[in-house]
């Protein structure tokens, strides 16, 4: 059974329970999911969920990768898919079909996602898509494995940083409070 709209409304309050001084950042995702928008669907460019993967290795550093679309350094993470039933478990399918990591060597810290960011994509016309928002569940994964064969139709690069090269301020925090 693919995600529901039940399931991100109790992960957006799950999150809003820990996190109560972003209900303000966050109001416009819960308004939609008010209004019966299917934020599953690629094709509600009001704004759809995805899912991200912060990974981090033994040493506390982050995995990122490079996106050949955007051409930017991103954690990695994609698109909801039918087959999937948990947003963690989107994260982590998005992750080892980016990366090459197998999921038998990937340890979710939780079923809460550690952030969720709201940002613009811009419009694509060879896909057919308008700019739009994507409302990013991201949560923290633990491995040790290697990178290991990249999805190079998204992903020309992998590299391990440092969590202080975070870009968000608020993820930077929440991931090094979690590294210690």
């Amino acid at each position: 059974m693919p995600i529901t709209t039940a399931h991100l409304r109790e992960t957006l309050v799950a999150y809003l329970d820990a996190h109560p001084e972003e209900n303000g950042l966050l109001e416009p995702v819960v308004s939609l999911i008010d209004a019966g928008a299917d934020l599953t669907s690629r094709k509600e460019f009001r704004g759809h969920a995805t899912a991200g993967a912060l990974l981090v290795n033994p040493d506390g550093r982050v995995l990122h990768i490079h996106h050949l679309t955007l051409d930017r350094w991103l954690l990695p993470g994609g698109h909801l898919e039918v087959d999937d039933v948990r947003l963690v478990d989107a994260a982590q399918r998005e992750l080892t079909e980016e990366t090459g990591i197998p999921a038998s060597a990937v340890v979710p810290e939780g079923l809460r996602p550690l952030q969720i960011d709201v940002h613009s994509i811009p419009a694509n016309d060879a896909k057919r898509e308008p700019e739009h928002q994507h409302i990013d569940f991201r949560f923290l994964f633990r491995s040790s494995a290697e990178v290991g064969a990249l999805q190079t139709e998204e992903v020309s690069a992998a590299a391990w940083r440092d969590a202080e090269t975070i870009t968000d301020e608020t993820l930077r925090y929440r991931t090094m409070r979690a590294l210690c």
